[in-house]
Order: structure tokens, then sequence, then C-alpha cells
């Protein structure tokens, strides 16, 4: 199946749950493409402890968009 993502906040605990989601969906074998849009291209400044997005967003073998 083909899956696409929109991340277009600036909150990072809703990135950090959808990248989560993104990695599920390629360890099961879909296609995923992620497209991070508006405030989403801020995810490395918003990325914290609690909310790790760059751990997610490294550990991610789909396409990914910036």
């Amino acid at each position: 199946m083909k899956v696409l993502f929109i991340i277009s906040t600036d909150d990072a605990e809703t990135s950090y749950n959808a990248m989560r989601l993104a990695n599920i969906a390629v360890k099961k074998g879909d296609e995923v493409s992620v497209f991070m849009l508006g405030k989403g291209v801020l995810f490395e400044k918003n990325s914290n402890e609690e909310f790790n997005v760059m751990e997610q967003v490294n550990q991610f073998e789909g396409n990914f968009y910036v």
C-alpha cells in the first residue's frame, strides 16, 4: 500500500507520533512518503527528550521531503 504523511505542525508530540506510525508502516512493507510542510519543517528544533522526533526521522527508510 502507498501511504503519505503530511506533517504541518511544530508540536513535538504530534510529529513524533506521526513519524512512529510512518516507521511502523515501512516495517510492514508499505511504501511511505513523509512531507514536512509549514511549521512542520521545524521538527529538528522541536525534538526533545520526551518526544525525540529526530530519532524517529533518522530511523525512517521511506521518502522524506522538507
